[in-house]
């Protein structure tokens, strides 16, 4: 049981002790046993009141997320299309990088790779529109994963703006979120040597 009750009197991490660490990893087992939660409560607050496009951010996360499951794709990538856009909260400009980052523990390296790069491959629809290169993907057509993030823009993010669409609610991909951030490495940073 996590003692609440003592505060540390280190005031540094070269000071802090085995005993001291062991009550760290403690408390973050804890909190980080509530990161579903989290990632549920960033997925609802995309759903704002007024928004450009035909559906909000939160709509359009859950018909990605429905379109994928509906084409039979593997839980992750399911999972992925849920919360591939949660990024724009923090991080408008490079929401994919964000969101990748947040899924690495948890994901194929093929799944963090398309989270990574879906802005780029969904640029081909829109670039030139705005002055940019609809082609910019193409620098990455040497990836293994190239043609996979292609399809998951094309039938999954690009498609998932139609009002009508059937789509299914938060609650259904809840536990599929929640499987999913059950099987992470844990601290990356443990699993890291010095010699990669």
């Amino acid at each position: 049981m996590l003692d609440k009750t003592h505060k540390p009197t280190w005031t540094s991490f070269e000071e802090a002790t085995k005993a001291d660490w062991d009550a760290v990893m403690e408390y973050e087992e804890a909190y980080n046993a509530a990161l579903p939660d989290r990632i549920l409560d960033a997925i609802r607050s995309l759903d704002e009141d007024w928004t450009p496009y035909p559906v909000n951010r939160y709509q359009h996360s859950l018909q990605a997320a429905t379109r994928a499951y509906e084409d039979g794709a593997e839980e992750e990538l399911v999972v992925a299309a849920l919360i591939h856009d949660t990024g724009d909260i923090l991080s408008p400009y490079n929401h994919g990088e964000l969101s990748a980052a947040m899924m690495k523990p948890y994901v194929s390296q093929k799944t963090h790779w398309i989270l990574k790069h879906h802005c780029v491959f969904q640029g081909y629809y829109y670039n030139h529109h705005l002055g940019g290169d609809r082609n910019a993907r193409d620098k990455y057509r040497d990836s293994p994963y190239w043609e996979e993030c292609r399809y998951f823009c094309h039938e999954y993010d690009q498609k998932a703006f139609d009002p009508d669409y059937p789509t299914k609610p938060l609650e259904f991909f809840e536990p599929m979120l929640r499987r999913v951030l059950s099987r992470g490495e844990g601290h990356m940073e443990l699993n890291e040597t010095a010699e990669g």
